[in-house]
Parts: structure tokens; C-alpha cells; sequence
């Protein structure tokens, strides 16, 4: 391991003085006045700007209803509740994502079963869905990683053959596009995340997105008590306009006014999140896909992609140097990296659960060669170049 002083002399002087972050949200002063609204206003939560934003969200994903939730792993929660899944399903997903997009599973009681990815696009493979699918498979819950849209059509295939529910978990992808069409609008239920380093924020935040009116109904029982005031729903005949009724188990995933307003804020920014992330995306590929030392993520031709994540992969073939070894030297270039992310199967709760390194080749040798670099509409021209030069410099320090 190379100490802070051996990093040195491989390069003297930063590329930088200050510290470029793999990830950072945009705030302006539009996004602050519409807090404060509602901060002076007479609704904190429950109140109009949720409504507001779920046909927001319908608006931007071209989806008939949105239920806005309190994060992302409370929207694949909720999801899962919908589609019904419980003890003695099983649910396939990929290992190369947040552990969310698995434990969602395990909090309904059934089993995650993990897929492996294509070794170029990173998406997980539908032909490694077709060869885990069992007559116990429930769903499946394909990840749009970093961005890029899954192999829909494959994907929509291979659950109608089996009638299974498929739950897209674009937690990377609110804005991009699969044929044209939003993401939110083509699988069963859709899941977003609005975490700071997303495209847009809400601080935290959720929602899912469907087509499908009963779905809708679960989701919105599920992210709230399991309560409704819908007359319709309830056993009993309503004594007033105060009555209401627990019809179901549910839980308290609601999103605030003060979220919902920031977050509708954000989205009328999301062309221009998108359009500057794709800059920075096209620079960043001009630059590496010319470094043999450098490995950069495919993309299907049907995903107009709009990127949450840049991910590198280090040839190891063409270098000397471990990741971690890459990863420090960059940090001494004032270029903080992030790995994306440890195959969810190696974690202790699941090796508890039996499982074990060698399930995906694909996904591991992924992780111990990757590294995400900053990409957000903060950076500058400038500090794009910087990143480059930092990413290059590494290599020269390092190449075999």
C-alpha cells in the first residue's frame, strides 16, 4: 500500500487545491423560496405539495399514478407489498447495487436470488435471470445501474413467459429513456430514489410510479398505516368526515410538504441536470475509451441515458498498481473516487443466509476493478478537465 509520501513522488503536485467529489447536489435559490413557502405556510406534511408532486412525477415519467415515499428502500419496500411477495417467493436481482434492491425481498420474508450482469453494460443480463428463474420466482427487480436503462423488451419477455411482476429500481435513472419512453412508464412499478447525489433531490426521498390502478391502491396503503379514508375500502359506514380505517398492515413511509416542494423544484431543473451530465458523460468517454489502461461502460443503443454515476474500470493487464493503490493516488490528486458497489452477496447478513463469493463472476470482477469519478452539473469545464488530468496522471504513474 502506498503511504501518502509514495504518492508523491509519483506525481508532486495536485492537479487541484480543492476536492472534487464523486457526487453533489445542485441547490439555487428557486429550490430555497419554495421550501420557505411552505415553510410559512400551513402544511409541513400531508398537505397539498405532495399531491402536487405525485402528478409531478406522472408529468415526468409518463406513468398514470406516483406515490411519493420517505426514500428509496421505502418505495422497493412498498413495492414488494404490492406485488404480494412473502414467504416462499423468491425475488431475482443483481448483486451490483445498493443493498436495498435485495433487502426490499427479505422484508417481505422471501428469498433474493442474484443474477449476474453483462460484463459490458454492467445491467444485470437476462440470460442469467432466465437460468436462476424457478417455479418459486415471484419478481424480478432489475436495476437501471448508474443509469442506463435494463433490457426492457428481454426483461418484459421473459415475465410474461413466467407471469412474473417486474419492479424497475431506477434509483439511478429519473430522466432517462428506453425507446423513447421515461423511464416510469414501461415496467409493473418503478422505484426512485431523490438522495442528494441523485440527478434531482428532495434530501431524502422515494416515490413509485405505475400504470396499474390496483398496484396504486397497495402502494398507497402501504406507504401510509395501511389507512384509507376511501369509503369504498371500508367495512363499516363512515360516522363523519373524521373517520377513517386500518385495512391493512402498512407503515409510515410518507414524504413531507417541505420535501415535495423542493423536489418539484428540482425536476423543472432535470432537462438541464440531464443535458450537463451528458456533457460531462461524452467528454469523459472521448478521453478514456482512447486509454487501454481504462475500461468505460458500454450503453445499449435503446437507452438515452441520463447518468447518475461514471464508473472507470482499471485493466489490470495494463497496470501495476492495486485499486485501492489508484484510488488513494487520486485522492492525492484532491479526486475523491467512491466504489459502486460490493456485490450485496458478500455482505455477513448473507453469507448467514448461505450464500457465497463465485455466484456472479461478472458482478465481482466488476467491483475490484471499479471506481466511480465525479459526475454532476456543478462541475465546471474546468474541473472536468482537472479530473481527467488526474485520471490520466494516475495511469502514467502506474502503467505497466
Amino acid at each position: 500500500m502506498l503511504c501518502k509520501e509514495d504518492l508523491a513522488l509519483y506525481g508532486g503536485k495536485s492537479v487541484r487545491d480543492k476536492k472534487l467529489y464523486y457526487g453533489h447536489q445542485w441547490i439555487d435559490e428557486d429550490d430555497i423560496k419554495a421550501v420557505e413557502k411552505v415553510l410559512r405556510g400551513d402544511y409541513l406534511t400531508c398537505g397539498p405539495q405532495v399531491s402536487a408532486l405525485e402528478e409531478k412525477l406522472c408529468k415526468v415519467t409518463e406513468a398514470k399514478y406516483a406515490v411519493a415515499c420517505s426514500n428509496g428502500t421505502a418505495a422497493l419496500h412498498i413495492a414488494m407489498m404490492a406485488a404480494g411477495v412473502g414467504e416462499g417467493d423468491e425475488v431475482i436481482t443483481t448483486p451490483l447495487t445498493f443493498a436495498a434492491s435485495s433487502n426490499c425481498a427479505l422484508y417481505c420474508n422471501a428469498t433474493p436470488v442474484f443474477a449476474d450482469v453483462d460484463p459490458e453494460t454492467y445491467n444485470i443480463s437476462p440470460q442469467s435471470i432466465r437460468e436462476k428463474i424457478t417455479d418459486k420466482t415471484k419478481a424480478i427487480v432489475a436495476v437501471d445501474f448508474t443509469g442506463q436503462a435494463v433490457c426492457h423488451k428481454e426483461i418484459r419477455a421473459i415475465c410474461d413467459e413466467y407471469n412474473l411482476i417486474f419492479i424497475e429500481d431506477a434509483a439511478h435513472a429519473i430522466g432517462t429513456k428506453y425507446d423513447g419512453k421515461p423511464v416510469g412508464s414501461l415496467a409493473d412499478m418503478t422505484c426512485f430514489s431523490f438522495h442528494p447525489v441523485k440527478t434531482v433531490t428532495s434530501g431524502e426521498g422515494g416515490a413509485v410510479t405505475t400504470n396499474n390502478k390496483d398496484y396504486y391502491q397497495k402502494l398507497l396503503l402501504a406507504h401510509t398505516h395501511g389507512i384509507t379514508h376511501d369509503e369504498d375500502l371500508m367495512e363499516e359506514t363512515p360516522e363523519g368526515s373524521w373517520y377513517y380505517e386500518m385495512i391493512d398492515m402498512g407503515y409510515n413511509y410518507r414524504i413531507t410538504d417541505i420535501q415535495s416542494a423542493l423536489l418539484m423544484s428540482q425536476l423543472d431543473k432535470l432537462k438541464k441536470f440531464s443535458d450537463r451530465r451528458k456533457a460531462i458523460v461524452k467528454r469523459y468517454d472521448e478521453v478514456f475509451s482512447k486509454m487501454p489502461e481504462i475500461i468505460v461502460q458500454k450503453e445499449i443503443p435503446e437507452s438515452d441515458t441520463t447518468r447518475h454515476l461514471y464508473i472507470i474500470q482499471l485493466n489490470s493487464e495494463k497496470l501495476t498498481c492495486t485499486r485501492r493503490e489508484f484510488f488513494d493516488a487520486m485522492a492525492a490528486e484532491n479526486v475523491q473516487c467512491q466504489v459502486h458497489y460490493v456485490p450485496v452477496y458478500w455482505f455477513p447478513v448473507y453469507k448467514r443466509l448461505g450464500h457465497k463469493k463465485g455466484e456472479c463472476p461478472n458482478a465481482e470482477k466488476i467491483y475490484l476493478n471499479c471506481m466511480s469519478i465525479p459526475l454532476y452539473p456543478l462541475l465546471s469545464d474546468s474541473d472536468v478537465e482537472d479530473v481527467i488530468s488526474a485520471v490520466k496522471k494516475c495511469v502514467e504513474a502506474f502503467r505497466r
